[in-house]
């Protein structure tokens, strides 16, 4: 107790004063954690030496003490290895190729390694054998139990590079469609990772599918701060055509659209002055359209408002026509995560633009209904 107390209260306190004079905080830790594991190595070599100094112990008493002894400093020293490896990995993360050439899986080979070195060594010291010993009859028993612990084997591996590579927490959204899996993550286990989806039911995931087979995780959208809103208005492109001068003074009400005009009016102006052998017929001649028009309000409308966020990606395109129409995509980030705000606004912005669209002469494209049909029987009979 006395040797443990000094090396923990002392020296690693004096340690510690002395490492503050490192730029890095990072370091000043991982020196720490190093230290504090060497220092349980006090007690560990005073009770291997000193044991043979108590009076009236048997012998093979004497000998269990020692070989316990033996197997924790091995360890302790195993432990303190696979800080260092880790500390050399915070060292090396600072150099500026070390996103190009990361050294960590070379490290988490060492790391299993020194613990399959240290293993076998505990074991040997606690049956007084020599490893070697151990070594030349680990061959046979590997086959068996590869075969027993199979699925031991997969999951522990599994779990290994989930957690070494921050695949997944507790808390984060996953999707894993094939394993009926959308929910949160509330259980990451040994062999099983539970997931409570959105219908409140849990679905149990074995830990090796997590590393064998694709899942999507969410976890990156909450880090940004925006969730995504990627949605298209199908225009019916029989309502496509160029604007009347009148319509175009007409869609100047718009405040959204008077700097855009304004500098469309004046780049088509100058194109068109360029070429007056190209403008005596409208046809040669470069107008202004409804869906550009529309195009420019989508966009100048969603920057207007507050609730999409600015740090991240906005783009209002054009997809390639079909047979549905000319499909007209809204890729945007709302400023809030939350599932509801999302939705709130995404149905808010699509339901401003539908009821907006026949101020620009433009039609929504959509499969003819039973009244689309009554209406044109209506129209044939009212004509004959």
């Amino acid at each position: 107790m006395l040797g443990n107390w000094i090396a923990k209260q002392v020296v690693l306190k004096i340690f510690g004063r002395l490492l503050t004079l490192t730029p890095h905080e990072g370091e000043q830790g991982a020196l720490t954690r190093i230290a504090r594991r060497l220092s349980n190595l006090v007690p560990a070599l005073i009770i291997q030496a000193g044991i043979v100094a108590v009076p009236n112990l048997p012998s093979a008493l004497i000998s269990l003490v020692q070989a316990v002894a033996t197997g924790f400093m091995i360890l302790t020293v195993a432990m303190a290895i696979s800080a260092a490896l880790d500390f050399a990995n915070e060292v090396y993360n600072r150099r500026p190729d070390a996103g190009s050439r990361p050294i960590k899986g070379y490290l988490q080979v060492g790391k299993i390694i020194v613990y399959f070195a240290s293993a076998i060594l505990i074991i040997a010291a606690l049956i007084d054998k020599s490893p070697l010993l151990l070594l030349s009859g680990l061959g046979a028993m590997a086959a068996v139990l590869m075969l027993v612990f199979k699925d031991t084997i997969l999951s522990l591996v599994a779990s290994v590079q989930l957690s070494s590579n921050d695949m997944l927490r507790v808390g984060d959204w996953i999707e894993m469609p094939q394993l009926g899996a959308d929910g949160d993550v509330v259980d990451i286990a040994l062999h099983t990772v539970k997931v409570q989806n959105w219908d409140k039911t849990i679905t149990t995931i074995p830990t090796h599918r997590l590393i064998s087979e694709s899942f999507r995780n969410w976890r990156g959208m909450y880090e940004a701060g925006g969730r995504r809103i990627k949605r298209s208005l199908t225009i019916d492109q029989n309502s496509i055509r160029f604007l009347e001068p009148s319509e175009v003074e007409r869609l100047r009400r718009f405040s959204l659209l008077s700097d855009y005009l304004a500098g469309k009016e004046t780049e088509l102006a100058e194109w068109n002055q360029a070429r007056p052998e190209r403008t005596r017929d409208a046809v040669n001649a470069r107008r202004i359209t409804n869906i550009g028009t529309f195009r420019a309000y989508v966009s100048a409308y969603l920057k207007a408002r507050g609730d999409l966020s600015d740090k991240l990606f906005l783009l209002v395109r054009q997809l390639a026509p079909s047979e549905t129409g000319l499909p007209l995509e809204i890729y945007a980030f709302t400023a809030s995560t939350a599932w509801a705000d999302h939705e709130g606004t995404q149905a808010d912005i699509f339901d401003h633009l539908i009821a907006i669209l026949p101020e620009f002469g433009l039609r929504l494209f959509q499969q003819p209904t039973g009244l689309d049909f009554a209406a044109g029987l209506g129209q044939v009979r009212r004509a004959a």
